[in-house]
């Protein structure tokens, strides 16, 4: 960036979070003047941009005003010109803010696709995003890196037991039994009562072990019906949080 700006540039298509663009131009004027801007080569502009515009879904509004589009296009627009110049690198500052359920999906599918021939990094606080379309994660906190991994290391690396959770029908109350039957159970906690009258519980076990087997045939013989057997994820927000802490505390 330093020693060649120019060129450094050249690789870089910036989206900023906002979408600050040009509203008294049309899609395609406003994909047209950042293509001069980048001084793209004016033999294949034109074909180049109309490329970029079929891309990024804008072909059936390119005639239209920026000003009369929905915020959803209106992204769209601003990564069309991110794109001009083919730049190896795009950054995306929170590309999915303030979009509808319908515009976040369909942003993130072009996300993936653009994914495929460009490093892309993205920027956001929504970390369930993130574990969706990225395969590397960074998390700075008050300015300083305190994690580079995959979201899938990063949960793992958090998860600091291995649980169940298991929501059964149990009117005698066996349940209380059932860790001096499974000898690999560490703990059983009841989570919450609910109003049909079943119960969920929490059942830790020892190291590694997966226990669902285990319990679903001990639980059978003890005429303990099952609603629900299922392992406690950890999210990315779980490690995020947990990394953070740990963080602040060292």
């Amino acid at each position: 960036m330093l020693k060649k700006p120019k060129k450094a540039k050249k690789e870089i298509g910036y989206m900023p979070e906002g979408v600050p663009l040009y509203t008294d131009l049309t899609v395609k004027e406003f994909v047209t003047y950042m293509a001069e801007i980048k001084k793209v080569d004016r033999k294949t502009r034109k074909e180049k941009i109309q490329k970029i515009i079929e891309q990024t879904g804008l072909k059936e509004v390119e005639k239209k005003l920026i000003r009369n589009l929905s915020r959803g296009y209106k992204q769209r627009v601003s990564m069309a010109g991110a794109l001009v110049g083919d730049p190896k690198i795009l950054i995306l500052d929170e590309p999915t803010v303030g979009l509808d359920p319908k515009q976040i999906t369909e942003i993130r599918s072009l996300i993936k696709e653009l994914g495929k021939t460009h490093t892309v990094i993205l920027s956001s606080h929504i970390l369930s995003e993130v574990s969706q379309i990225c395969n590397k994660v960074v998390i700075i906190n008050k300015g300083k890196i305190i994690a580079i991994d995959t979201p899938e290391n990063l949960e793992n690396k958090v998860t600091s037991n291995n649980s169940i959770y298991v929501t059964v029908e149990d009117p005698q109350n066996k349940m209380k039994t059932i860790q001096e039957k499974i000898k690999d159970i560490q703990k059983i906690e009841l989570a919450q009562e609910n109003e049909d009258g079943t119960k969920q519980y929490i059942i830790e076990a020892k190291g590694d072990i997966d226990l669902r087997k285990t319990i679903f045939a001990e639980l059978a013989k003890e005429n303990i019906t099952i609603f629900e057997m299922k392992k406690a994820d950890t999210t990315l927000e779980d490690a995020f949080m947990k990394l953070i802490e740990g963080g602040e505390k060292g």
